[in-house]
C-alpha cells in the first residue's frame, strides 16, 4: 500500500532550528530570570558565561564584554540574582540560552547568605583570629585613613581629630561603592603598607548605607588586605547597626567613622589633665617615702651609741694595737741583729782568708801579664814601624821608597823616610 503525502511542512534540522530560534527571540524578546549563578567564567576576550539555575532547572547565560563592564554589580558564584535580557537558542547545538544586559541582586536575603558563606570560608583560614590583632598606638604620630575624598565622612573624621589632638593625617582617596572599590581600597591598604614613612594606624571608613552600597567591603580580596596589614587598622564602615566582613578581620572595629577618630587618637586636655594628676600622685608619694625613710633613720641614729664615747673606745684601743706593734717590731729587729753578728762572727776569718789568697793569685797574674808586654820587648833593644797611617809595617813588601814612617823605641817614637832598598854587597 503507498502511503498518501503528508500536509505536514517539511523542514532541515537547519530550517527547523532558526524556525525555533524566530519563536523564541519574538516570543521572549525580553525577560527578567531569577536564579543562583553557577560554573561562572570569564573568558580572555572578556565575555562572561554561567547557569542560572533553582530547584529544578538551569539555564545558560552569556554576558558580552561591554555589558559585563557595565553592571551595576560584579556577579559571584552562587550569588542569587535577577538576569534581564533576552533569549535565544543556539542553532549548532539546539541549546537555547539567556543573553543578559543587566543584572541586579535577587533581595538582600542572597547577599546575606553570600556574606555568611564568605565569612565560614575566610573564618576557616584564620584570618578573623584574635592572635593577629594588633594593639592601636596610644599616640600615632601620622594617621591614614582609606575613605572617598569628597563627603561628610572624611569632614566628620578630620574635624574630630583636630578637637581631640591635632596630627598628621595622609588621605589616601578611593571609591567606597561601585565596580572598582573594592580592587581601590584594597590598592590603598597594601598601598600605605610599603611606605617608606608608614602611618602608625590605618582608618578604613565610608558612611551608612544599603547592604549593596556597602558590599565592597565585604569582598575577599579588601578582607585580605585588612588581615595582612602589618599597620593596626580600624574599620569603620556604615552606623552602628551595619557589619561587614572587614569588621571581623581589623584590628578594631568602630561603630562610625567619627568614633575611629575617636579610637585613633586621645583628648589631648585630658591627657594633660591625667598627666597632672599622675605628677601629684608621684610628689605625694615621694613626699611620703621621704618622711617614712627620715622616720626610720632617726631611729637608727637613737639606737646608735654617741659618736664621741665610740671613737674614744676604738682611740684606746688602736693605741693598745699600735703598742703592741712597736714592741713586736724592736723585738724582732734585735733577734735579727743578734742573728746577724753572729754569723758575720763565724765567717769573717774564713773570708779573710779567701780574699788574701785572691789577692796573691791576682799579683801573679798582673807580674806575668806584665812580661809579656810589647814595652818590656822594647826595652830589650826591639823596635817596630808604623806607616803615616799609623798600620803596622812588619815587612818590606809594605815598605816603599820616599815613604814616611814612625820607628817606636822603648823610650817613644821618631820619623823617618825610607830612602830605598839597600842591595847586598
Amino acid at each position: 500500500m503507498i502511503p498518501l503525502p503528508s500536509t505536514l511542512p517539511e523542514y532541515t534540522v537547519t530550517e527547523l532550528s532558526l524556525a525555533l530560534k524566530r519563536v523564541v527571540e519574538t516570543g521572549f524578546s525580553r525577560v527578567r530570570v531569577r536564579g543562583e549563578i553557577s560554573g561562572l567564567k570569564k573568558h580572555t576576550s572578556g565575555h562572561v558565561y554561567f547557569a542560572l539555575k533553582d530547584q529544578d532547572a538551569v539555564l545558560d547565560g552569556v554576558c558580552w564584554r561591554g555589558s559585563f563592564q557595565a553592571l551595576s554589580l560584579s556577579p559571584q558564584e552562587g550569588m542569587e540574582v535577577i538576569a534581564m535580557g533576552k533569549l535565544t537558542t543556539y542553532p549548532g547545538r539546539s541549546k537555547y540560552q539567556i543573553i543578559v544586559d543587566d543584572m541586579e541582586l535577587a533581595g538582600e536575603g542572597a547577599l546575606l547568605k553570600l556574606v555568611e558563606e564568605r565569612k565560614r570560608k575566610l573564618a576557616a583560614e584564620g584570618l578573623f583570629d584574635e592572635v593577629r590583632k594588633k594593639p592601636l598606638p596610644f599616640l600615632p604620630q601620622l594617621i591614614g585613613i582609606v575613605t572617598s575624598p569628597t563627603g561628610a565622612v572624611i569632614r566628620d573624621m578630620l574635624h574630630r581629630i583636630s578637637d581631640r589632638f591635632p596630627l598628621p593625617v595622609l588621605l589616601w582617596p578611593v571609591a567606597v561603592q561601585g565596580e572598582t572599590a573594592a580592587s581601590q581600597i584594597a590598592a590603598a591598604i597594601s598601598g600605605f603598607n610599603h611606605l617608606d614613612q608608614k602611618p602608625d594606624v590605618l582608618i578604613v571608613a565610608r558612611g551608612g548605607g544599603s547592604l549593596e552600597d556597602l558590599w565592597a567591603f565585604n569582598e575577599e580580596c579588601v578582607v585580605r588586605a585588612v588581615a595582612e596589614s602589618q599597620i593596626p587598622v580600624i574599620s569603620a564602615v556604615g552606623h552602628e547597626t551595619d557589619v561587614t566582613l572587614i569588621d571581623f578581620a581589623a584590628d578594631k572595629r568602630a561603630p562610625t567613622p567619627t568614633a575611629a577618630a575617636e579610637f585613633a587618637v586621645p583628648v589631648r586636655s585630658q591627657l594633660a589633665q591625667t598627666l597632672r594628676s599622675h605628677e601629684s600622685q608621684l610628689s605625694n608619694r615621694i613626699q611620703h617615702s621621704l618622711s617614712l625613710y627620715e622616720s626610720r633613720l632617726e631611729a637608727l641614729r637613737r639606737g646608735l651609741p654617741p659618736l664621741e664615747s665610740w671613737l674614744d673606745d676604738h682611740a684606746q684601743k688602736l693605741d693598745d694595737l699600735f703598742e703592741r706593734l712597736v714592741n713586736t717590731n724592736r723585738w724582732f729587729i734585735q733577734q735579727q741583729t743578734s742573728a746577724l753578728h753572729h754569723l758575720v762572727q763565724r765567717f769573717s776569718p774564713a773570708l779573710e782568708n779567701v780574699v788574701q789568697k785572691k789577692s796573691q793569685q791576682f799579683e801573679a797574674f798582673s807580674q806575668l801579664l806584665e812580661s809579656f808586654s810589647y814595652a818590656r820587648v822594647l826595652e830589650r833593644g826591639f823596635t817596630f814601624i808604623t806607616g803615616s797611617d799609623g798600620g803596622l809595617i812588619s815587612s818590606k813588601i809594605n815598605a816603599f821608597p820616599h815613604q814616611h814612617i814612625q820607628i817606636h823605641f822603648h823610650d817613644g817614637p821618631t820619623s823617618a823616610e825610607i830612602l830605598g832598598e839597600k842591595k847586598a854587597e
